[in-house]
């Protein structure tokens, strides 16, 4: 999958269908409207961005997210947008020719590498071993020409689950091994395709990669709290909680801090973007968030309270305690989107218009 100029928008879609998917990009990113059309040319007009991507002690549940991925499909991502040279899980060639197509796009230089997976870095480096070299060996020969690293999801970002406690393999994170490249992560376990294609369209764009926190995290993506736009918001400044799993207020879509929900702590754009092609996500879903794009989340106890005063004064939220006025959730919503900082608002905002599903016929090009 040699890298070729694109000629045309990403193929099997209308020109109509690709406008709207740099609209679409444009919001997520955080960007004004008027980026729509920088964003298009260079989508045009670029050379397929190379990629090498490595898995290493992962459940392989971030490839599984990317494969599931329509906006656009991995296909189309990998025929017009992305050069996968290497990817083990989805590439045709297998053993020598799979190493020589790695080896090939490593003396090239200016790919992006994208790593799945902690790396383990005790013992003697064993516990992750692909073609007689460990984990380690393999993340630094990859890293040597990258234009830049993308670490995805949790495990590869923060450790995950392999660097939870008692960390038997000594599991180590991308940002702890690679320091001479320019490195971004995207937790979450998984994390979301749709946050990874807005960063690569941004590296396209701008030639580097976004804007990021001290945990270089994208700010377009980690850039609010969940629950500074959170559905449930409202329930939670009106003190009403939900207190055992199936009850009253569980039924009426109450605040789930009191079951260990997590996002007044947790930074991401999940009530943007959602999972699944905006179909749903934890707290949508009933379930409280429970920090996976937070370092050590797994020690953090799914369960367990956030202790909300380590990150805000208890005069910043509502006291726990009978309200004396009820909300509905349409008004919980509204709060909740009035409570959002600037750049989440405006993402959840550009996203959600921007990503409703279009009954007109797109397969007519403009």
């Amino acid at each position: 999958m040699l890298g070729t100029n694109i000629q045309k928008p990403v193929s099997g879609v209308s020109r109509r269908d690709f406008l709207k998917f740099c609209s679409m990009m444009t919001g997520v990113l955080a960007l004004p409207r008027s980026y729509v059309r920088v964003i298009e040319n260079a989508l045009e007009t670029k050379k397929r961005l190379p990629v090498i991507w490595l898995e290493m002690q992962d459940c392989a549940g971030c490839t599984e997210a990317l494969l599931r991925a329509t906006q656009p499909t991995v296909g189309q991502l990998v025929l017009d947008v992305l050069s996968v040279d290497y990817h083990e899980t989805i590439m045709a060639a297998s053993g020598n020719l799979a190493e020589e197509a790695k080896q090939a796009t490593i003396d090239a230089g200016g790919y992006l590498l994208v790593v799945e997976g902690s790396i383990p870095v005790g013992d003697g480096e064993f516990y992750c071993t692909i073609g007689g070299k460990s984990a380690l060996q393999l993340l630094k020969e990859a890293a040597t020409n990258a234009a830049a690293v993308v670490a995805v999801g949790n495990c590869a970002t923060f450790g995950g689950w392999p660097y939870a406690t008692p960390n038997p393999t000594n599991a180590s994170f991308v940002t702890e091994i690679i320091k001479d490249k320019p490195v971004m992560n995207l937790p979450g376990c998984p994390y979301n395709p749709v946050n990874l294609t807005a960063a690569v369209v941004h590296f396209l764009t701008f030639g580097e990669l976004p804007a990021m926190d001290d945990l270089h995290r994208p700010l377009f993506a980690y850039g609010a709290l969940i629950h500074d736009n959170c559905p449930r918001r409202g329930h939670f400044d009106a003190g009403e909680f939900v207190v055992a799993w199936g009850d009253e207020g569980h039924k009426k879509g109450w605040c789930l801090y009191k079951m260990g929900c997590k996002g007044p702590v947790t930074y991401h754009n999940c009530p943007a973007v959602e999972y699944n092609d905006g179909t749903s996500w934890p707290i949508k879903a009933g379930h409280g968030c429970i920090a996976c794009s937070e370092p050590g989340f797994w020690d953090l106890g799914i369960y367990n309270q956030a202790d909300l005063q380590r990150y805000a004064p208890p005069e910043t939220y509502a006291p726990v305690q009978l309200p004396t006025q009820k909300i509905d959730p349409a008004t919980a919503g509204l709060i909740g989107a009035a409570a959002g900082v600037a750049i989440g608002a405006a993402g959840v905002a550009a996203y959600k218009a921007l990503s409703k599903a279009d009954d007109e016929d797109s397969s007519s090009s403009e």
